[in-house]
């Protein structure tokens, strides 16, 4: 696989309590993190298939990972339409920061803060 195939290919989202960064993420999306622990972190990761192509990630916290409301800007998948885990952020510890809203063509996004003070997007297609 090269760059020009996929320019994303890994995130990680900085979190100061794993266990509590791990019960929002299942919550607002209804998945399974999985807790590890490697290399003096604790990391948790979302559904993935191997060999997709597509580009995964996790949480991490570690004493490099400092979450931060104004980081770098990672847009979740929240296909078929956002809304669904948009309206799970507020009751999971979340709160919203940009409501679903439209952007052309490209379909829709949002911003919420999770439990950690991150700053996420979420994008869809309709």
């Amino acid at each position: 696989m090269t760059a020009k195939e996929n320019s994303i290919n890994w995130f990680e989202i900085s979190v100061e309590d794993i266990n509590r960064a791990k019960k929002f993420y299942e919550a607002i999306f209804g998945i399974k993190m999985e807790v590890i622990e490697m290399m003096r972190m604790k990391m948790a990761f979302f559904p993935w298939k191997a060999g997709s192509g597509k580009a995964s990630g996790g949480i991490c916290e570690s004493k490099m990972h400092k979450p931060g409301k104004d980081g770098v800007k990672i847009y979740l998948n929240g296909n078929p339409d956002l809304k669904k885990a948009l309206s799970k952020v507020e009751k999971a510890g979340g709160k919203i920061k940009m409501p679903k809203t439209a952007i052309g063509e490209n379909g829709f996004m949002a911003f919420f803060t999770d439990t950690e003070g991150n700053l996420i997007g979420l994008h869809s297609n309709k």
